[in-house]
């Protein structure tokens, strides 16, 4: 894990070195948007990871092109949140989540705000070397939820309904709703106690593989919208402090999607 945490600190050296810079980019669909630094810190991320797990494949958001995720993964998103990286939003991280069927150790580290989340399975969550854990909040009324919205928004049919329906019932159950643009930073945020509960749908394994581990680490639950232990072929994850999980899901509703 220190070695791991060594080279990811490396890594946001190239992250800072961009985040100085007018990023320059490209679209990768009509709203999300790469830049040279996403491949930059994959091709460093992997060059380096591979040879500490040799034993895994690498699964990286901008290189990865099979159909099949591997049981043994290093998931790897370089940059989540890169349109907060083109803005100059500091809301941005390197996500590395490590699976072996399941999740055995994480990190979130994001270079601008020199926030580093670790996790390694049965030992803890962790920001900046000290111990985190969830709220005990139990009441949707006193919650600040987080969520995110897809990117492919011409492309959405049923999908963007739901996010509209689930906006529309739960804003008037809570304290109030947050939408930062980094799914694994909104999952360590919830891990941290910053948000009481997390959902978003159309995530990738690199959004979620890291934060999934370090949200359970530190108390919290992680499901599918029927409150089923999730998987990556869910479309939709909810996570939360534990508490309010139940209740949650309840006011999100049905999604009777793929």
């Amino acid at each position: 894990m220190e070695k791991l945490k060594e080279i990811i600190l490396e890594a946001g050296k190239i992250i800072k070195r961009g985040y100085q810079e007018d990023a320059k980019f490209d679209k990768k669909s009509a709203s999300e948007l790469v830049t040279k630094y996403d491949k930059e810190v994959e091709e460093f991320l992997i060059s380096k990871i591979s040879k500490l797990y040799k034993d895994y494949e690498i699964v990286g958001e901008e290189s990865f092109n099979l159909d099949t995720i591997p049981k043994k993964a290093i998931f790897i998103d370089p940059i989540d949140g890169t349109t907060n990286f083109v803005h100059k939003i500091p809301h941005i991280a390197i996500s590395v989540g490590i699976w072996d069927g399941k999740p055995i150790e994480a990190i979130v580290y994001n270079p601008i705000l020199e926030e580093l989340y670790s996790a390694k399975a049965n030992e803890g969550a962790f920001l900046n070397g000290k111990r985190i854990s969830v709220t005990n909040i139990d009441s949707l009324e006193d919650s600040i939820i987080a969520t995110g919205f897809p990117y492919a928004k011409h492309l959405m049919g049923k999908e963007y309904w739901w996010v509209v329906d689930s906006f529309k019932k739960l804003l008037p159950k809570i304290r109030d709703i947050r939408r930062l643009g980094a799914a694994a930073l909104d999952l360590c945020y919830l891990a941290e106690g910053k948000f009481n509960g997390f959902y978003e749908i159309n995530l990738k394994p690199w959004d979620v593989a890291a934060g999934i581990l370090i949200v359970k680490e530190a108390g919290g639950s992680v499901s599918g919208i029927r409150g089923e232990e999730y998987n990556f072929d869910n479309q939709i994850i909810v996570a939360s402090n534990k508490k309010i999980h139940q209740k949650l899901l309840e006011n999100l509703g049905e999604y009777s999607g793929r």
